[in-house]
């Protein structure tokens, strides 16, 4: 598979719009004073619906599409199927290496940061760790986003805006222990924006390894691979935080806004 130079472009510009937008969490946490508990939870599920509709939708059966052309369709489906719960796996072995008590989807309110600074180090390597932590979530997202984009650029900016919002909380958990521990909000702004900056390092990395490689077949297992992902985030993550963030019900209005404007979008382009 061959791409032109501007859709590669195009593909690391979402990327990496995606990944900084754990900058607008922390910018968040640098200006707002009170966290807005039913927009984050209403976003949230905004977010994990688009991340759900459009793997099974439309990722998956782009990987099988590819895969049965490349294996035939017995191999063809045993293979999707492998690579879709391949990338769940890895995602969650990612997130099972990780210390619950650095896990970056833990609820972190802006209230806490604006309390007196208690000098306290135990924060402030939570906030390095939680930084590091979402380095290391944000690297799979980051191929995820850049494969999609550059197989589909309207899918590409449908799946970089749900991720992008999933990134806005993290921002605020790197930001909030930080604030918390030192009351250096410019050291907090910065650690946070630079724990997004995995998101287009990984697309670089799938970009000089894969890209080479990018057969049918591979492409096919790197999609259906990425569609794993991205369900598994929406479900372990998202649906849990928007739960905590705000009402049950709100989440899941969210969760069902997304689907909706993800099916529209998607016919839209038929």
């Amino acid at each position: 598979m061959e791409y032109e130079l501007n859709d590669i472009l195009i593909a690391f510009g979402l990327t990496l719009f995606a990944g900084l937008s754990t900058g607008i969490g922390s910018a968040i946490a640098f200006f707002a004073k009170h966290t807005n508990t039913k927009f984050l939870s209403v976003a949230l599920g905004f977010s994990a619906g688009v991340m759900i509709y459009v793997s099974f939708v439309e990722i998956l059966s782009k990987a099988r599409e590819s895969l049965v052309e490349a294996a035939g369709f017995t191999a063809g489906s045993w293979i999707t199927v492998g690579s879709f719960f391949g990338g769940i796996a890895i995602i969650a072995l990612i997130d099972k290496l990780i210390p619950s008590a650095e896990n970056p989807h833990e609820i972190k309110l802006l209230e806490e940061a604006d309390q007196k600074p208690r000098q306290d180090k135990r924060l402030m390597r939570m906030g390095a760790f939680t930084a590091l932590a979402i380095a290391i979530h944000n690297f799979p997202e980051g191929l995820a986003t850049f494969t999609a984009a550059l197989t589909d650029p309207s899918l590409g900016i449908a799946i970089a805006v749900a991720i992008a919002i999933h990134n806005i909380p993290e921002g605020i958990a790197v930001s909030v222990p930080i604030v918390y521990a030192t009351g250096n909000k410019k050291k907090a702004f910065t650690l946070s924006f630079l724990s997004g900056l995995a998101e287009p390092v990984g697309a670089l990395v799938g970009y000089l390894i894969l890209m080479p490689f990018l057969t049918d077949l591979t492409f096919g297992i790197l999609f259906a691979g990425v569609a794993g992902i991205m369900v598994f985030i929406s479900i372990d993550e998202l649906l849990p935080a928007a739960r905590e963030y705000g009402e049950h019900h709100l989440s899941i209005y969210g969760l069902i806004g997304g689907m909706a404007v993800m099916a529209v979008s998607l016919l839209l382009f038929i």
